[in-house]
C-alpha cells in the first residue's frame, strides 16, 4: 500500500478543486443566462409564456437536483446522446440553476413599486425600454445580494456531480479515501476546502446587502 502524506492528500484535492470552481461558474454563468431570459420571457405579457416559465420553475425546484443529474446523464442516452459526466453536469446545474434565480429575480421585479411601470408607460417606452431604463435597474440593486448568496447553494450543489462520476471535490475525496484509508483526514480537508469557497461568497453577499441597504 502506498503511503500518503498529508500534503499528497492535500495536493490531489486541489486539483480536483479546480474542477468544482470551473463547474459552479458554468452553472451560475450559464443559468443566469438562461434565467434571465426566462424572466423576460415572464415579465413580457405572450400568452402562455408565463405559465410555461412557471411550469420550468416548478420542475426543476420540485424535483431533487439527484434525479436531474441521473437524467440528465442517462436520459439522453435514450435518444441516441453519448453524452459525458462533465457535460450532463453542466447541463443539470445549469438548468437548476436558471430556475432558482428566475424565481429570485421575479421577486425582486415584483418588489418594485407598481408606479414605476406606470410612469415608464407614460413616457411612451416599449415593454424593452421600460425593462431596460426604468425596472432592471432598480431590481438589480434588490436581487444582487440573494443572487450572490445563492451562488453558495451552487457550489455545495456541484457535489452531487460525483454519482454520475464527474470528478470534483467530493469524488476526488471519495477515490483519495479508499486509496488511503483515512476518511477522517480526507473528509475533513475536503470540508475545509468547500468551506474556503463558501465563507467568502456568503461573507461577500452579506456586505453587499449592507451596502446596498445604505445607499437607499
Amino acid at each position: 500500500m502506498i503511503d500518503f502524506t498529508l500534503w499528497d492528500i492535500f495536493r490531489n484535492l486541489l486539483l480536483a478543486l479546480r474542477w468544482t470552481v470551473a463547474l459552479s461558474l458554468i452553472a451560475f454563468v450559464g443559468g443566469g443566462i438562461v434565467g434571465l431570459l426566462l424572466l423576460i420571457a415572464r415579465l413580457s405579457g405572450v400568452r402562455g409564456a408565463g405559465r410555461a416559465v412557471s411550469a420550468y420553475v416548478q420542475l426543476f425546484q420540485g424535483t431533487p437536483l439527484l434525479m436531474q443529474l441521473f437524467l440528465a446523464y442517462f436520459g439522453l442516452a435514450l435518444f441516441g446522446i453519448n453524452t459525458s459526466a462533465w457535460i450532463a453536469a453542466a447541463l443539470a446545474l445549469t438548468f437548476y440553476t436558471s430556475a432558482y434565480l428566475t424565481e429570485i429575480w421575479r421577486g425582486c421585479v415584483d418588489a418594485i413599486p407598481k408606479g414605476q411601470w406606470e410612469a415608464a408607460k407614460s413616457l411612451a417606452l416599449n415593454f424593452g425600454e421600460q425593462l431596460r431604463h426604468i425596472v432592471l435597474p432598480q431590481a438589480v440593486r434588490i436581487a444582487v445580494p440573494p443572487t450572490v448568496g445563492f451562488l453558495v447553494q451552487v457550489i455545495k450543489g456541484t457535489a452531487l456531480a460525483s454519482v454520475i462520476g464527474f470528478i470534483e471535490l467530493t469524488k476526488a475525496g471519495t477515490m483519495i479515501t479508499n486509496a488511503t484509508f483515512k476518511p477522517f483526514v480526507v473528509y475533513s480537508c475536503v470540508a475545509l476546502m468547500y468551506f474556503a469557497l463558501c465563507f467568502p461568497v456568503s461573507l461577500y453577499a452579506r456586505q453587499l446587502e449592507r451596502k446596498l441597504k445604505n445607499e437607499r
